[in-house]
């Protein structure tokens, strides 16, 4: 078998002055190519642990490693290997389409003809080109959610973290993005990512963990996690199963 892509073992986080772990003594491993589905309700740790595997946040004990590389030996070559979207839109609104990716692509260490090339390849597919002198501003939220994912994905990383890539978007935008999305995996990007919207989870996800209070309550993929949890018809049924019905509202 395969090393995992990215092996998490006995993770844990607590922020200062909490009283709780965000991450407690969570392991998991996520083979090359999953498009693996981190879902929970909010709060219940998937942007810490998120932030973690993206160097943003350093773990309180545990280790991991991806593509059998762990931070404190290799960060600079981990931060080449992902892509990270974050939810927030990570981009200057004054500075056009084509100027934002030119600038994100170059951070990446592309440049000349081949960062051009690969801009206007992405918007094009992604139905942005004719937009792409256009201040990122006057876009519409679907046109700005397109933009940011191009901005993650423009030096092909093995590994891609998304944080809600389709939230507040309309529904042909959702289409394109997912579709997008399924193609970069096709071509070998293993995709970690987190939603609140559980029927595009169900259909998108290849694998599925289910986190609350820190820790894993189950793993599976979608079919199975449905077809094991009595009186279940739809991911919903699993996870509301599982987290209970509880509000979980956070300020």
């Amino acid at each position: 078998m395969n090393e995992p892509i990215i092996h998490i073992s006995e993770l844990y986080k607590k922020y200062k002055d909490a009283d709780d772990f965000s991450v407690n003594n969570l392991s998991l491993s996520i083979e090359k190519n999953e498009i693996f589905g981190l879902l929970g309700p909010n709060g219940a740790g998937k942007t810490t642990l998120i932030s973690m595997l993206c160097g943003l946040v350093k773990p309180t004990a545990g280790k991991f490693t991806i593509s059998g590389l762990s931070y404190d030996k290799n960060a600079t070559q981990i931060k080449k290997t992902i892509g990270v979207v974050p939810q927030e839109y990570a981009l200057y609104p004054t500075l056009t389409a084509r100027e934002n990716l030119r600038y994100f692509g170059s951070m990446y260490g592309l440049k000349g003809k081949e960062l051009h090339r690969k801009v206007d390849e992405a918007l094009d597919h992604l139905g942005l080109l004719k937009f792409a002198d256009k201040k990122i501003e006057t876009f519409s939220g679907g046109m700005k959610r397109r933009v940011n994912l191009i901005a993650g994905i423009l030096h092909q990383p093995s590994v891609l973290f998304l944080d809600e890539p389709t939230v507040g978007v309309d529904v042909q935008s959702k289409n394109v993005i997912i579709d997008y999305l399924k193609e970069l995996n096709s071509k070998g990007t293993t995709i970690i990512y987190t939603s609140h919207h559980l029927t595009e989870a169900q259909d998108f996800c290849t694998k599925i963990a289910i986190i609350d209070r820190g820790k894993i309550y189950a793993e599976g993929t979608p079919d199975g996690l449905i077809h094991g949890t009595p009186h279940a018809h739809n991911l919903e049924d699993v996870f509301i199963s599982l987290t209970g019905k509880e509000l979980r509202d956070d300020v």
